[in-house]
């Protein structure tokens, strides 16, 4: 049981004014925008998901100003730093998420999260959310996920921004389906990936445009977004019902220079369930991985820029990972094809 806070100020102000006000949900993970070091000028020797969520709003100045109408309802449901996120928790995360989109009060949901998984985890929720029951009560809300490369002990703390950015997003009419916000950008669960390990402008979206900036507490988009079609039903059920200890074994593979077989026949034998092969230019592999596979195998490409050539261009017997996911995303693709199976 995650604990829940509601910050009364907010909601004594709109009781105030006779109106019945929608809320913001924020659901907290911990991450560094939850961190903390023992200096403020440490941006490096820190602890993530050392703060609660009640400590990391009430540090973002302006905040009252950037709910404008609404109420901020907030939940701890982890404190971790997200290198170390498991199923479990996308489990919760994923049923926090429904329970709380479903409710005709709340206006949107607000993730806080690491950045190391967080494309991982966007993804995963981009393509989970769209076959729950109640989806279609949902379809004018977003879920925004929010980081940060600073811990919130920082003198150069983003976090407190970021937030405030994502609280644009979210209030936006515009605004649909799973999105990541962070140093004024806008970006889509498909796309979005973490391409700087210190740098605050940490994410890209590759060779595609991101969807919106954040300017001035207001939001321009250059290409509206939408939540994505469920591609399966029943997943929804698979998702919540699988206990997370028994979700298929998925592994990525990298293919370089001096790979061996050793590998294909070290998981085959470990008793894993599917392979994402990480390969190089056009989802080239070694010639001593592609052989011997006994499981689902997908390839992908370590380059982080540009577009594969179809299928049936690349002659191989491995099939491609569906277009344009990064390789972290592929592996939550094909885990999630395989909980199907």
């Amino acid at each position: 049981m995650y604990s829940t806070c509601i910050f009364n100020q907010f909601l004594a102000f709109g009781k105030s004014l006779g109106k019945k006000m929608e809320k913001i949900v924020v659901l907290a993970t911990g991450g560094t925008i939850a961190g903390s070091a023992a200096s403020a000028h440490d941006n490096l020797r820190y602890q993530a998901g050392q703060q609660s969520i009640e400590q990391v709003l009430m540090g973002v100045a302006g905040l009252q100003q950037a709910l404008g109408p609404c109420v901020l309802e907030a939940h701890q449901i982890a404190q971790i730093d997200s290198k170390d996120l498991d199923y479990a928790l996308w489990q919760t995360l994923a049923q926090a998420c429904a329970q709380h989109l479903q409710r005709s009060d709340v206006r949107g949901v607000i993730v806080t999260h690491g950045t190391d998984t967080l494309e991982e985890t966007a993804y995963f929720l981009d393509q989970v959310l769209p076959a729950a029951p109640q989806a279609a009560t949902w379809q004018d809300k977003a879920v925004v996920l929010v980081s940060a490369m600073r811990p919130a002990t920082s003198a150069q703390a983003d976090g407190p921004g970021n937030l405030l950015q994502a609280l644009a997003v979210v209030q936006n009419p515009q605004a649909r389906g799973v999105l990541a916000v962070a140093c004024g950008k806008v970006q889509s669960a498909q796309t979005v990936r973490k391409v700087q390990p210190y740098h605050v402008d940490a994410f890209s979206s590759g060779d595609q445009p991101v969807l919106g900036q954040v300017q001035q507490g207001q939001v321009q988009w250059q290409q509206l977004p939408a939540w994505q079609p469920a591609a399966a039903p029943r997943l929804w059920q698979q998702v919540l019902h699988t206990p997370a200890a028994q979700w298929p074994w998925v592994e990525l593979v990298h293919s370089g220079a001096g790979s061996t077989a050793r590998t294909v026949q070290a998981l085959q034998a470990a008793g894993v369930n599917g392979v994402v092969l990480v390969g190089t230019g056009n989802a080239t592999v070694h010639q001593h991985l592609l052989q011997g596979w006994q499981v689902p195998v997908w390839r992908t490409t370590r380059c982080l820029e540009g577009s594969l050539p179809p299928q049936d261009v690349l002659a191989s017997e491995l099939p491609l990972a569906p277009t344009g996911l990064v390789p972290s995303k592929a592996r939550v693709a094909l885990l999630l094809q395989l909980l199907l199976a």
